[in-house]
């Protein structure tokens, strides 16, 4: 065999063996009591080999960014660091992106569209203070690490994508790991749409967190959004948004207010646009209210 077919089979065996850590029997039912140990990387990575049956190497880099992020304070609360610990981003990322899984950057899942950080994934997340019981929806399914994550908060979780192919692969990914004994992602219910419309049958919503970038707040989400309801949202021009999170309230007299206040301080972060449909093709965004 010549190097280059030792090469070309090296590769086919490295993406057989993540494929099969990906489908890999998780060995003890979902608890939502269970909280993983966070004292050391040696007792986590234990606790979850012997729980979740997952890889000690990513288990490894899952626990060096989890203390990276409390550092941060991008984790604020007990329930998002479990959220967080519980959630395998490895079986999220493209095979190609696994030995940074864990990195702190937007990586590349195709389709012109991208995975957060962890770092945002978790502060975004932290903003909205999930409670167990409520209903929450996701604008940009994505790869469906968010969804994953917030199914680890709460067991009602809706979410909408938009370009109908990646809908399709990231609900394959759901359906496979659930039957792998991730039962904590049946809570997600997913459908290809125009996000921007929000989930008008499902509505309302106690908390909304949205994954790509707008000009403006989109009407049909704040009004599907509860009274005493958060959203997040990344909000400003074309790569240069501010994440706000959006609070409404309706007092006694039945007026409605929405206070908007910038969890980064008034940090630019830049996402994917907002894009719309037009029939059944994904034509321009939804900046300008359109």
């Amino acid at each position: 065999m010549n190097r280059r077919h030792f090469l070309a089979g090296s590769a086919a065996m490295a993406a057989g063996l993540a494929a099969q850590r990906a489908l890999a029997n998780v060995p003890v039912p979902y608890n939502w009591d269970a909280m993983p140990p966070a004292d050391s990387a040696k007792t986590y990575i234990g606790w979850m080999q012997a729980n979740r049956g997952e890889d000690p190497v990513y288990l490894a880099e899952h626990w060096k960014r989890y203390r990276v992020l409390v550092d941060n304070k991008d984790l604020k609360d007990d329930r998002n660091k479990r959220a967080f610990l519980m959630t395998p981003r490895e079986k999220f990322v493209r095979p190609g992106n696994l030995p940074r899984a864990y990195a702190n950057a937007f990586l590349d899942i195709g389709y012109g569209v991208t995975i957060s950080g962890p770092h945002l994934v978790g502060r975004m997340t932290t903003s909205i203070d999930v409670q167990k019981g409520e209903k929450v929806l996701e604008i940009g399914t994505g790869s469906g690490y968010q969804s994953a994550y917030l199914s680890n908060l709460t067991d009602k979780v809706w979410t909408i994508e938009i370009i109908k192919p990646l809908a399709e692969r990231t609900r394959q990914t759901y359906d496979e790991l659930i039957a792998a004994g991730y039962s904590e992602y049946k809570a997600i219910t997913s459908k290809n749409a125009d996000g921007y419309y929000g989930w008008e049958e499902a509505a309302p919503f106690d908390k909304i967190i949205v994954t790509c970038g707008i000009d403006h707040v989109p009407p049909p989400l704040l009004q599907q959004l509860k009274d005493g309801g958060i959203m997040v949202i990344p909000v400003g021009p074309p790569g240069a948004q501010h994440v706000l999170k959006v609070t409404k309230q309706k007092a006694a007299d039945g007026t409605i207010t929405v206070a908007r206040s910038d969890i980064y301080n008034g940090r630019i972060v830049p996402f994917v646009p907002f894009t719309a449909l037009s029939g059944d093709t994904i034509k321009g965004t939804h900046n300008g209210g359109q």
